[in-house]
């Protein structure tokens, strides 16, 4: 990547007072608007017209003029700062106001049955702001990828990122009353034998773990089914292949309509991903007005719903 030298910095400095001075008629009058002495304006032009080598300005005690070369490098440079002004003036828009494209990134099944509800009721909170969100069942790196935000369920957010906690989340063992009929689950040992899904990642394994009062149980279950997506194993449950260990937001309407039920109640799920779901976004020394209200707006409507399923 090519920067930018000093030199180069100097000079576009130099050519917005050049440009100052010609639209205000003079030195003083430049040197109020810019906030400067006049003495500074006058060292300014003069090291702008020895960096170019030629002379701007006819200078006498009581007129100003332009030379012909002054002419054609104001015509060129007013429009530059024109542009720079317009373009300082949209950015400190930005600053002063919710307002700009925001990135956002979660998980699949979290972002469409969690987040995308809640997006018309922000859209029309603050119409200023548009939402591009990607749904993506991996980690993104909010650098390399361009994001603002990042919804992720973890137990330790990023070291080097910030976050902030949204909602409690919980597993859930659910099943159908077509699936558990016939069946006694009173222990996690009883899930032995079962057809048991899960959400397909390596770090649940086979090994299903319980607490309950201090106390542990590890069960080595089976599976003829293995998805990387909560609500296709809340499908496959709803079709009667067996029992599932699932993040509670994907089945809670299915276990309070009664299309699914819940097991062991008293025993709590460990899973891979902790119980919190967090806003995660990278370090700045102010945060943009669009990027704070969404984070407050996800905290205080999604902090509403509670962790069901869990003792």
């Amino acid at each position: 990547m090519e920067t930018i030298s000093h030199d180069s910095l100097d000079t576009l400095s130099d050519l917005a007072v050049f440009v100052r001075v010609v639209d205000t008629r003079g030195f003083s009058a430049a040197a109020r608007v810019l906030g400067l002495t006049k003495s500074a304006v006058s060292k300014r032009i003069n090291r702008l017209e020895r960096q170019l080598g030629l002379r701007l300005l006819q200078r006498t005690t009581r007129a100003m003029s332009l030379t012909e070369a002054g002419r054609l490098l104001y015509a060129q440079a007013a429009q530059g700062v024109a542009l720079l002004d317009s373009a300082a003036q949209l950015a400190a828009g930005l600053i002063e106001a919710p307002r700009g494209t925001l990135r956002v990134t979660a998980s699949v099944t979290f972002g469409k049955l969690c987040l995308a509800p809640l997006l018309p009721e922000f859209l029309t909170r603050y119409p200023e702001i548009a939402v591009q969100l990607t749904l993506l069942d991996r980690m993104v790196d909010l650098v390399d990828e361009g994001y603002d935000l990042a919804l992720r369920l973890t137990t330790s957010p990023p070291e080097q990122m910030v976050a902030k906690a949204l909602m409690p989340v919980r597993y859930r063992l659910c099943t159908s009353p077509a699936y558990l009929r016939g069946h006694q689950i009173t222990t996690p040992a009883d899930l032995a034998g079962h057809n048991c899904l899960h959400y397909g990642l390596r770090e649940f394994g086979n090994e299903w773990r319980f607490q309950r009062a201090g106390k542990e149980i590890r069960v080595r279950v089976g599976s003829n089914v293995v998805a990387n997506n909560s609500e296709v194993v809340r499908d496959l449950l709803l079709a009667d292949l067996g029992i599932g260990l699932v993040w509670n937001y994907a089945v809670d309407r299915e276990i309070a309509a009664g299309r699914l039920l819940p097991l062991l109640p008293e025993w709590t799920p460990v899973g891979p991903f902790g119980q919190t779901a967090w806003a995660i976004w990278l370090p700045q020394p102010h945060l943009p007005p669009k990027l704070r209200v969404f984070i407050d707006f996800l905290a205080a409507r999604l902090g509403e719903t509670p962790a069901t399923g869990f003792k």
